[in-house]
């Protein structure tokens, strides 16, 4: 009824204006499309109105009202609306005699919008506006306007961190760890007794304060620079040379491959022992000596010297640090990862030294030099030997050598923590530390703390997740002793793991090397059979691109896998299929990849990292994909995002959009 009034309104207002209504397309429209981030996406539409003309906001009215504008969606693929349409303009409201009814209306132009929530790596829209426009004579008839509008997710940056990386977390983690670096660089031994240095050549010609505070300036820009061109000209000279791909080879080498891991492994061991007093790490004297002579010289050239001076001096203790900042940033995948953590750590270390440049007299409030700096050096020690152990837990678990399973890794910190602890109430003391007549307040706050943490890892010696450590841990499946049965939130089931038999009998490709699934999930390693076990029990396939080295895989199991809900998804509305771009054991021929220039794929890292970047364009790990029987993702790839609840939702509504491909 409402609708037939409004048409036979605007049929006599049309009779009545005769031809002057007849050709009236009085309204240009056009569109964007603006990304609001997740996947979700606004349409803004823009209505062009000719003079003379209004057209009426979006209502509603009742029966005896004008006709609103409307976004009418006819047909949507890939995709849902997120709520009702919505106005960008706000209209001009008035009280309309001939509708006997307050309304709003646009003169010139009008913006509109619409939410959508891409949900396929494609989607499309398809429908139309309707509007009905006025002037002071009357209204024109309905008039409309098709649109068809193609949309993408933003699968590709969800998958590489950028959650990671879905990452952006993870991004933002290891700038603050950076920072935290940085300032407790200044810490040590090698470094704090150069603040004095510092602070007495930038007093002369400290008459002259601008050109004080510019000296003081470059010096730490000089610093910055120093720690940080380094990487950014590899990582810019490997990606003009080579693309993407050599850099990205680059990267995979460092993390993964046996020869740098086990190299980073002896050197933070060999740094451990240093710090301990075992021996000192100096860099060459005449190379110290030449640089310390020509920041004697003035000007720009004198203020890089005296920087470059700084930041040989202190290799001894910040090699180690700058090391562990840069393995970790290589790990998460992104190629600006390192510049930007590297960057973060410089200028967290060259502040301090900038700010005692500009003011001088702050020198007066530093502590004096003394024995507490070893013991900061000794501390940094045991830390350095934990971290350490994680290069090795890389190889280990990449090249299956069978070392460092989860309860030995974990004995070994235990281990470690608990002699730091010792160490700060004074019951260990090593070469170069001074008498400890008292513990002091902050000593002890400090073991306090740290036994703290040795109580928190001792659960996890029995199974429990250590959600705080699963980034450093080894995958909780690795461990061969874990307290209690995994069973089902709601039906009380217990599950025995990851079977080494498909339901038709067959062996489980590369189940006799890799590890199980975690929490007792059953699942596949082999993209081929897992497809044929989606398609025999009528579920979508669920792919889980990870790998041994990858920190935030780790996380993902110990604080998003280990939710019960998401658990019985995974095991009953899924076949699940662990693929691992990072494994360097070769398979049997007859799953190598011939690649169209010729080359054979014969380890199986390379082969699932080819597949993923070929078939679903994903580089990073992890990434989550949900597949229908035909290998086409039903929803946009997730990567690294600890929030549980959307997790959730995205396996229910990766199983929606399965039931609705049928």
């Amino acid at each position: 009824m409402k609708r037939l009034f409004r048409i036979v309104l605007g049929a006599v207002c049309s009779v009545m204006l005769g031809t002057a209504l007849a050709d009236a397309q009085d309204v240009s429209w056009s569109y964007k499309v603006n990304e609001a981030g997740d996947n979700t996406y606004e349409i803004v539409f823009t209505a062009q109105i000719e003079d003379t003309w209004h057209m009426y906001d979006l209502g509603p009215y009742d029966d005896m009202g004008p006709n609103p504008t409307a976004i009418v969606i006819s047909e949507i693929e890939g995709a849902q609306l997120e709520g009702e349409a919505y106005e960008l303009t706000e209209p001009i409201e008035i009280y309309e005699d001939i509708f006997g009814m307050e309304i709003g209306y646009y003169e010139h132009e009008a913006s509109f919008a619409q939410k959508v929530k891409v949900t396929a790596p494609t989607a499309k829209l398809t429908g139309y506006m309707e509007w009905m426009v006025c002037n002071d004579v009357g209204c024109s008839p309905l008039q409309y306007w098709d649109f068809e509008i193609d949309l993408k997710s933003d699968s590709a940056i969800a998958a590489t961190g950028t959650s990671n990386a879905g990452g952006g977390g993870s991004l933002w983690g290891m700038i603050l760890e950076a920072i935290l670096w940085g300032f407790a660089a200044l810490l040590t031994p090698c470094v704090f007794p150069m603040v004095p240095m510092t602070v007495s050549f930038f007093m002369k010609g400290s008459e002259n304060k601008t050109r004080g505070r510019f000296r003081a300036s470059m010096y730490g820009l000089f610093i910055i620079l120093l720690y940080t061109v380094p990487i950014a000209a590899l990582i810019i000279i490997t990606r003009m040379v080579g693309g993407d791909a050599v850099t990205a080879d680059i990267f995979n080498w460092l993390a993964t491959h046996w020869l740098p891991n086990i190299i980073f492994f002896i050197v933070f061991m060999i740094f451990a022992a240093s710090f301990f007093g075992a021996f000192e790490i100096t860099m060459p004297s005449k190379l110290v000596n030449n640089t310390d002579r020509k920041s004697d010289k003035g000007g720009l050239g004198g203020i890089f010297f005296m920087a470059l001076t700084l930041v040989l001096v202190s290799f001894s203790c910040t090699g180690p640090i700058v090391g562990n900042v840069l393995i970790n940033s290589i790990s998460g995948g992104n190629f600006w990862q390192p510049i930007i953590t590297m960057f973060a750590f410089s200028v967290a270390f060259a502040l301090p030294f900038t700010i005692l440049a500009l003011f001088p007299s702050l020198l007066n409030k530093l502590p004096k030099s003394g024995g507490w700096l070893n013991s900061v050096k000794v501390v940094l020690g045991f830390i350095e030997l934990a971290l350490g152990l994680k290069f090795l837990s890389v190889a280990d678990q990449t090249y299956h050598w069978g070392l460092l399973d989860r309860e030995i890794y974990l004995a070994l910190w235990i281990a470690i923590f608990t002699l730091l602890g010792l160490y700060l109430l004074g019951k260990l003391k090593f070469k170069h530390d001074s008498d400890l007549k008292y513990i002091s307040v902050g000593r002890l706050v400090l073991a306090i703390i740290v036994f703290a943490f040795v109580a928190y890892m001792l659960p996890g010696m029995w199974g429990a997740p250590l959600k705080g450590l699963s980034g450093y841990m080894p995958p909780i499946q690795t461990q061969d002793f874990v307290l209690g049965a995994y069973t089902g939130p709601t039906t009380g089931q217990a599950y025995t793991g990851t079977s080494t038999v498909t339901s038709s009998g067959e062996t489980k490709k590369y189940a006799d090397f890799l590890s199980p699934l975690p929490y007792g999930i059953d699942g596949y390693y082999h993209y081929g059979q897992a497809m044929e076990a989606a398609i025999k029990a009528d579920k979508p396939l669920f792919i889980d691109f990870t790998g041994h080295g990858c920190v935030n895989c780790r996380e993902m199991e110990q604080r998003v896998w280990s939710d019960p809900t998401v658990q019985e998804m995974l095991r009953n509305d899924f076949v699940v299929v662990s693929l691992y771009g990072d494994d360097k054991k070769n398979v049997p021929e007859e799953d190598w990849v011939t690649l169209p220039n010729g080359k054979v794929l014969k380890g199986l890292g390379r082969i699932n990292s080819n597949l993923m970047a070929e078939k679903y364009g994903v580089n990073a790990q992890p990434a989550y994909i949900i597949v229908n029987h035909e290998g086409t993702p039903l929803m946009p790839v997730r990567g690294y995002n600890l929030n549980i609840e959307e997790y959730i939702q995205f396996l229910k509504d990766g199983i929606a959009a399965f039931e609705q491909s049928k």
